[in-house]
């Protein structure tokens, strides 16, 4: 007898109505200031300020020669920020609700926020190129603008993206609620693992927290384009299926007599009463075939070649039994 828990598992029979979340007010409160701390870090790193020197004492302290026990399981916990092993995981989730709700809505939101971490996390790792603690060369500095691509955190932010947006496409606010918690528990836990781990800089992790925010904060304005997409993708489809049931229909599977030509190698026009015309071989049956179709009389037949004696190959045997006559040798004088 089967329970609720795996009659959930089953794809339903009609999309679900999901509510699409919106640009509220309180969600534009929370862009604002997320976007305002972001720029605030930016430009305490920019200065050189208080928290340059906080990044130094805790890149000084080196947490993880002061709990080594911790480093094993830390080790293995920040591939939880790692982008393709996160990437497959969620995927994976979320292909499978595409599949049960019948929509793209989900990967269409994940490869959004992914597009959007990508453009926006990179740029600014280019532009200002700073260094990490493994690489920094002069105390105090805050390494900028030296080729580096450590500032925002990659790590921190892709763990905000990645596993908000599990809280993201939750379809109730119970459901909403407890994956908000769990991601904001990981994404944390992400974030300070590579302080501990001294790849990153304390500055780096939180820039690395509102970058990933502030993707998920704005993903309501990309859901106008992602309907587009969606519509696009499932009319392609749809015209692809009518095409191949189309070619389905025009190429027609004839059932063929045991010993008799298989209809797609031998055409055979069918006649007016139904029994196919079988065209002789030969010379000028071609031609025979096409006046009898136009009601014009037969052309002439080609004079009969006359018959010649067949005349075998090899010579009829010998006396001797041999199928060559005896040839006598002159007798030299000698």
């Amino acid at each position: 007898m089967r329970t609720d828990i795996f009659a959930r598992l089953d794809r339903e029979p009609e999309p679900p109505k999901i509510e699409v979340p919106r640009m509220t007010r309180t969600r534009l409160a929370l862009f604002g200031g997320t976007l305002a701390f972001y720029l605030a870090i930016v430009v305490a790193v920019l200065l050189s300020t208080w928290l340059v020197t906080l990044d130094w004492k805790i890149m000084l302290f080196r947490p993880y020669q002061q709990w080594p026990e911790l480093h094993a399981f830390l080790d293995y916990y920040v591939v939880l920020g790692q982008r393709g092993p996160t990437a497959v995981m969620v995927a994976a989730w979320l292909g499978w609700r595409s599949w049960r709700q019948h929509t793209l809505r989900p990967l269409l939101s994940l490869g959004a926020a992914l597009l959007l971490l990508n453009v926006t996390v990179g740029a600014v790792k280019l532009g200002l190129g700073r260094l990490g603690p493994h690489y920094a060369t002069q105390v105090g500095s805050a390494e900028l603008f030296a080729g580096g691509d450590i500032f925002p955190s990659g790590h921190t932010a892709n763990a905000v993206v990645t596993w908000g947006i599990l809280a993201y496409l939750a379809t109730t606010p119970r459901a909403r609620r407890y994956l908000s918690a769990l991601s904001a528990v990981v994404a944390l836990g992400v974030g300070l693992t590579t302080v501990y781990l001294g790849t990153h800089w304390l500055s780096d992790v939180l820039l690395g927290w509102a970058a990933g925010l502030l993707i998920l904060l704005a993903l309501p304005w990309c859901e106008p384009v992602i309907a587009v997409v969606e519509a696009w993708i499932l009319s392609l489809r749809d015209r692809l299926r009518e095409q191949l049931r189309a070619r389905r229909r025009l190429v027609p599977s004839l059932p063929v007599a045991a010993g008799g030509p298989v209809s797609g190698l031998f055409p055979q026009r069918p006649t007016g009463d139904g029994e196919p015309v079988r065209e002789k071989i030969g010379a000028g049956s071609g031609r025979a075939a096409t006046g009898r179709a136009a009601g014009l009389p037969n052309p002439p037949l080609a004079p009969a070649r006359p018959h010649h004696a067949v005349r075998s190959e090899r010579a009829p045997a010998g006396p001797g039994g041999g199928r060559r006559p005896a040839h006598s040798r002159p007798v030299t004088g000698g």
